[in-house]
């Protein structure tokens, strides 16, 4: 992986690069030896702690690797099996057809029982309901609540948007990915779902990503969650409904989220980007898959070039929250991930941008069967971590410090290395499915 501004670029080829001011570095693997930013210091990723850096952006943001990378082996097992499961090229499918295939979240689940891997401990532990909230026209939408293990509440908020290019896939594709970060940021998950095209078409799904935010803040109570520490999270198209949302919240002054995650969004109506022809054929997300989903959205075509769309245009992205930003290398939205952090730095917003090397689109959930995966989520856990301040250590850890304060008859006091090891307790776990076939 290539760690650039707090943005990560794709080519460790890539060029010289100008010093930005210092930021916060929570999750750099000590064994990358590719970053391009130099760190001062390094975090573990699930330490909590932050370190000042100074951080290099590339002259060259969104560029892509020379030649064209190839899946490592773990992700090319996953590909294999989906292939295997019988998935076809979204873009020679009708949308029913398109719904019902097997996604990367079946192919993962089938390598894990070839490879006899069960859920982690914390990841099944996570508890679940579904329930509905009002869309912006009233009519009622799916949603679920992830409850964590781990403490009584009230936990931290984080309100995800899921993929699927706002065509196909929902809740139970992405489950994976929701329940990572439950388990791992020890946060409620709301994951709402959002009417799809073409039945419903641009900008309807925008619409329903703010209703569903307002509402689950403003019910946070019932799920007992604390909406004072709250983050936005997606994936693919939900990665630009998270962003979209963000943006949203500061224009109506809403209750401001304190994080935004958006892993390999849809931030752009350009496919002719470097990683588009680079990974024009990739899968499972490929330009003519992309292509069809643009299709099903918009009635119009130039509806693409909306700034709700073409994020890295937009020339008001400045008063956001600090956002983490998650590419695949082989993925088609490579480039424009990393170009929306170099956008989101230059408006003066904290930025954090990774692009993970030798995965593809939909590899954020895959955690039990690619390393990656689990390097991406403890990342964005770290990021979610500071964000909240950190207040969300596990009751048991605070009960087992109040029984020996009781114990020797003395008022417990921190230690040196008690922060960490707090951070340790809700250390993200790898998630056992993942995102859709095709879904961004």
């Amino acid at each position: 992986m290539h760690m650039l501004l707090k943005t990560t670029t794709a080519s460790a080829a890539l060029a010289a690069a100008l010093t930005v001011a210092p930021a916060s570095l929570l999750a750099q693997e000590a064994t990358t030896n590719e970053a391009e930013t130099t760190a001062e210091t390094e975090a573990s990723p699930t330490s909590g702690a932050s370190a000042e850096m100074e951080a290099n952006v590339t002259a060259d943001a969104g560029a892509v690797a020379d030649p064209p990378a190839t899946p490592n082996e773990d992700m090319q097992a996953v590909l294999d099996k989906l292939a295997e499961l019988g998935a076809q090229p979204i873009s020679e499918l009708s949308v029913e057809d398109a719904r019902s295939q097997p996604t990367p979240a079946d192919a993962v689940m089938a390598v894990m029982e070839e490879r006899g891997i069960e859920m982690p401990e914390d990841l099944a532990g996570v508890a679940t309901r579904d329930i509905t909230y009002p869309g912006a026209d009233g009519s009622q939408i799916d949603a679920r609540v992830y409850t964590p293990a781990e403490g009584e509440g009230p936990f931290p908020l984080i309100v995800y948007y899921h993929g699927g290019g706002w065509v196909i896939a929902g809740i139970d594709v992405y489950d994976a990915s929701a329940r990572a970060l439950a388990a791992g940021a020890n946060a409620v998950v709301v994951s709402a779902t959002y009417r799809q095209a073409p039945g419903a078409t641009f900008p309807v799904q925008h619409e329903d990503a703010n209703a569903a935010y307002e509402w689950i803040v403003e019910n946070s109570g019932d799920f007992n969650a604390d909406a004072e520490r709250l983050a936005i999270a997606g994936e693919s198209a939900g990665g630009n409904l998270a962003l979209n949302v963000a943006i949203h919240a500061r224009d109506a002054e809403l209750i401001q989220p304190d994080h935004v995650l958006s892993v390999y969004p849809i931030a752009s109506d350009d496919m002719q980007t470097p990683s588009y022809e680079a990974y024009a054929d990739a899968m499972p997300l490929s330009r003519a898959g992309m292509e069809w989903f643009f299709d099903k959205v918009f009635q119009d075509p130039s509806q693409a070039s909306d700034p709700r769309i073409d994020l890295i245009a937009r020339d008001d992205l400045q008063g956001l929250p600090p956002v983490t930003i998650v590419n695949a290398e082989i993925d088609p939205l490579q480039s424009e991930g990393e170009i929306m952090a170099e956008r989101l730095s230059e408006a003066g917003v904290e930025v954090e941008q990774m692009t993970y090397d030798g995965v593809t689109h939909e590899f954020f959930g895959m955690g039990t069967v690619v390393p990656q995966a689990q390097e991406a989520v403890d990342m964005a856990v770290a990021n979610l971590l500071e964000a909240f301040g950190n207040e969300n250590n596990s009751a048991d850890e605070a009960a087992m410090e109040s029984d020996a304060a009781s114990t020797d008859g003395t008022e417990a006091m921190p230690v040196e290395g008690e922060m960490d090891d707090a951070a340790d307790n809700v250390e993200a776990e790898p998630a056992e499915e993942d995102a859709t076939t095709t879904a961004n």
